[in-house]
């Protein structure tokens, strides 16, 4: 047998990506304590903490309005289940946590999806969570956007416009409901 062959197998590690975004990250440097080079290993027990307190937080933001603890992030594996997961906890007694509209308060917790977007104030975070099997220890990777992550988007028109591409004249809300009409009376 050759070395190749007695050799361990290689584990894949779980990978948390986050790409973070602020619109005054240009003049006000607030990710300068951030790695962005280099992927870091953290064991699996550890809980990874973001705010602006460098003795206490794994990641570190360089600002007055983010909390001394902003949030958590705990690496687990789902019960009955061979699949890792992250849970994310808002830690802030002051800002709202939102991940992808779901808003937490205070020592609110969810499970992280697989792709999602973190928000408070102004930083916008995007997450990806990219699989592996090893369980004694994650790794992060850091990015850093140069554009928002999350647009501006224009609301929905409240009107339906139909198939035919004609909307009707009449504005709904002011005391019509709509009603529906088959196709084949107009």
């Amino acid at each position: 047998m050759s070395s190749f062959e007695e050799a361990e197998t290689e584990e894949t590690v779980t990978c948390l990506h986050l790409t973070f975004y602020h619109p005054g990250q240009g003049e006000k440097m607030m990710f300068r304590c951030l790695d962005f080079c280099r992927r870091q290993q953290l064991r699996a027990d550890d809980t990874a903490k973001f705010g602006r307190d460098s003795s206490l937080c794994h990641y570190s933001l360089v600002d007055t309005r983010v909390s001394r603890i902003q949030f958590s992030l705990q690496f687990y594996r789902k019960l009955h289940s061979s699949e890792y997961a992250f849970e994310i906890k808002n830690l802030s007694k002051k800002t709202k946590l939102t991940i992808n509209q779901t808003e937490l308060g205070y020592l609110n917790k969810i499970d992280l999806p697989w792709k999602c977007i973190i928000c408070f104030g102004d930083y916008q975070i995007l997450a990806e969570i990219q699989e592996g099997e090893a369980v004694d220890y994650f790794e992060t990777h850091l990015h850093l956007a140069e554009a928002p992550i999350l647009q501006e988007r224009c609301l929905p028109s409240l009107q339906p416009i139909p198939e035919n591409g004609i909307s009707p004249s009449f504005p709904l809300g002011q005391g019509k409901s709509p009603t529906e009409i088959d196709e084949n009376e107009l």
